[in-house]
């Protein structure tokens, strides 16, 4: 394992393409990380592995993204010492909720930040702004992000004014 600040774990192959979402926002901050695959259930030794190793090789927040019953964010919270996140996500007859209330509902002393189902944006800029907090580039980053932010907002609004709402949404939509 490489020396990462940030480990992101998909619970499996199918949940790679939501779970490199994480991956692209950490890149577009400069934060080393490392994604890779391992199961709760089908492969809890690994998991277990891959966090004390980790841990040991200085690394600081895991992002966990798992649907279904998704374990996974609490299997590795109750081996990890530092933050862990979990990202439910869309899966099954109940589109997430299942995996939302697995990763959110954990027992006392095991906490998990938990996003929103499939919102690993959010989780990667969580994991961020637990880094910047002895990381001034990454804050002063950070800052600029929420500028900008603020920025598009303000952008929006202007346009909404000056065209009125209808035109507004004919322009969004096209």
């Amino acid at each position: 394992m490489k020396k990462s600040k940030v480990l992101i774990i998909s619970a499996s192959d199918s949940d790679l393409p939501v779970m490199q979402g994480a991956a692209e926002i950490l890149e577009e901050f400069g934060v080393e990380h490392e994604l890779t695959i391992s199961s709760a259930h089908r492969s809890p030794d690994r998991t277990v592995k891959l966090v004390e190793t980790f841990h040991k090789s200085g690394g600081k927040v895991i992002i966990c993204g798992a649907g279904l019953a998704a374990h996974l964010a609490g299997v590795v919270a109750a081996h990890f010492p530092l933050p862990v996140i979990g990202v439910p996500l869309k899966g099954g007859s109940l589109s997430g909720l299942d995996a939302l209330y697995a990763t959110v509902q954990m027992p006392s002393g095991v906490p998990v930040a938990t996003v929103g189902v499939d919102n690993v944006r959010n989780g990667a800029l969580l994991a961020i702004q637990i880094l910047a907090t002895s990381d001034k580039k990454l804050e002063k980053k950070m800052i600029e992000y929420k500028k900008s932010l603020a920025e598009g907002v303000e952008k929006k609004s202007q346009g909404l004014e000056k065209v009125g709402l209808e035109q507004f949404l004919k322009e969004r939509s096209s």
